[in-house]
């Protein structure tokens, strides 16, 4: 374990083997930090935050300082952060809120870049990469393995399904669905991420029922129910399909749509 000399570290934190706290960092609170987790420099974590594995933090960012919430009046939330995070320059990740279930959490072998925000109650699961100043307000769920590309910012409350990507520059102001590409000011669907489901290791045939399932969903003419019976009804059941259907079926805000013009999603290589 190194502290160096200029870093403020409070009494109640409790340190695993092998972490590393550079010049000028501080850690006050009620904080645990797992084994082999580094802190550069003038990084600061706050608050009840627990912090796992093999994490790095780069310099002046920061975990566990309270919400940008009004509603918040200073209750014991939490920030949970799992093991071999990357985590750059003035990320910020803040606690939660009553309202959301007094936890903010981030999964395992995340990357976060440059001047990324997560906002209180959000959830983050693993392999995620948000690009540089990506912003998410409260309450947003991201599934395993999504994307977000660069200064784009997502709403509250959304979900951003699995193996998903949303390109840069775009606001999210509905659910993405999982397996899919989703760009624009106000974003639509042009397809599948086929890219992102070849580097995960999806069969050829999962990939194919998949494209199947997006033409029904998202752009025929159906209305939303009548297209979720028509791929049960026509394509064999599988993790991939039965998530798919799963997740439109239970969105809260609503999935995003797929433009009225198809010229980009042909470009995508979806049709």
């Amino acid at each position: 374990m190194f502290i160096h000399p200029s870093a403020e570290v409070s009494p109640e934190v409790e340190l695993g083997p092998g972490v590393y706290i550079g010049p000028f960092c501080v850690l006050k609170g009620k904080i645990t930090v797992g084994t082999g987790t580094r802190f550069l420099s003038h990084v600061v974590i706050d608050g009840n935050t627990t912090i796992g594995k093999e994490n790095l933090f780069y310099p002046f960012s920061s975990a566990g300082l309270p919400p940008q919430d009004l509603k918040y009046r200073g209750e014991p939330s939490r920030v949970v952060i799992g093991d071999r995070n990357t985590i750059r320059e003035s990320v910020t990740i803040h606690r939660g809120t009553e309202g959301g279930g007094m936890l903010t959490r981030i999964g395992d072998q995340n990357l976060l870049m440059a001047n990324c925000h997560v906002a209180h109650d959000c959830h983050l699961g693993s392999r995620i990469v948000m690009a540089n100043a990506a912003n998410l307000a409260g309450h947003i769920i991201i599934e395993d393995g999504a994307i977000i590309g660069g200064l784009t910012g997502i709403h509250q409350f959304v979900r951003i399904g699995t193996l998903s990507m949303v390109g840069g520059m775009s606001g999210v102001p509905k659910d993405v669905p999982p397996y899919v590409w989703a760009s624009g000011n106000r974003a639509y669907l042009y397809g599948l991420n086929l890219e992102g489901l070849k580097r995960a290791r999806l069969s050829p045939d999962t990939i194919t029922l998949l494209k199947k399932a997006y033409q029904i969903l998202f752009r025929s003419s159906l209305p939303q129910k009548e297209a979720l019976d028509k791929v049960r009804k026509e394509i064999p059941s599988g993790p991939e399909i039965d998530h798919l259907v799963e997740f439109v079926e239970k969105s809260g805000r609503g999935v995003l749509t797929a433009p009225k013009t198809s010229s980009r999603e042909n470009h995508s290589g979806e049709n």
